[in-house]
């Protein structure tokens, strides 16, 4: 079964090494690793691992904290391998078919943000209409956005009233980018974490700004 799990780690040489050295002897197979956010000497970085069957996920953060001054913040199950340049196929493929933009938007994201899902939503005079949504997104509707209009990509904090009980209850960490205009937003979803690092959002807003105005063009 594949795993991604996220660590904070000393950003010097050797160290991610150690990480993957470790992993490798809790039985794990290393598939992908990707930096999320590097700065004031601590790196974050994701790995996407795969474990033996009958392996429990505890043993990656085990084997992970043996290393010095590494910290897992989440390990959860992921299904498939982010690829890093994906932006531009979507970008691309968008571009191809604008009819069908936020359709394929909303489906492109989770891939490249590792979320579980995604929806773009829009603040009408009738309430919230959902525009598009992943294959994952939940069915319950958004009711309320007390947070639209939205001026910059943020996150949002996952106990505000307005947010589904069943969000709640799986602890989803959410992300939300204007497409456009203000009104109208990409929202992500990371249901249990880990939450959404300031490199993240940038990611999403400057997708979001592109794809605004490939859909406007």
């Amino acid at each position: 079964m594949s795993f991604l799990i996220r660590v904070q780690l000393p950003d010097s040489p050797g160290t991610l090494g150690a990480v993957a050295t470790a992993l490798g002897m809790a039985g794990a197979d290393i598939l992908s690793v990707d930096i999320v956010e590097r700065g004031d000497g601590i790196a974050v970085d994701d790995l996407v691992v795969e474990l033996p069957s009958g392996r429990l996920p505890d043993a990656l953060i085990t084997a992970a904290e043996s290393v010095e001054g590494v910290e897992v913040d989440a390990v959860r199950p992921y299904a498939g391998i982010l690829d890093t340049h994906r932006e531009l196929e979507l970008v691309e493929e968008i571009a191809a078919q604008p009819k069908h933009g936020l359709a394929l938007l909303a489906d492109g994201v989770p891939k490249i943000v590792r979320a579980g899902w995604s929806v773009v939503v829009q603040h009408t005079s009738g309430g919230v209409e959902r525009l598009a949504a992943s294959g994952a997104a939940p069915e319950t509707p958004i009711k309320q956005v007390p947070w639209l209009p939205l001026e910059r990509a943020t996150v949002l904090d996952g106990d505000e009233q307005w947010i589904p009980e069943t969000w709640r209850e799986l602890g989803t960490e959410l992300a939300a980018t204007p497409l456009g205009k203000p009104d109208r937003v990409l929202l992500v979803g990371r249901p249990g974490g880990p939450g959404f690092r300031a490199a993240e959002v940038a990611r999403l807003a400057h997708l979001a700004g592109i794809v605004a105005v490939v859909l406007d063009a």
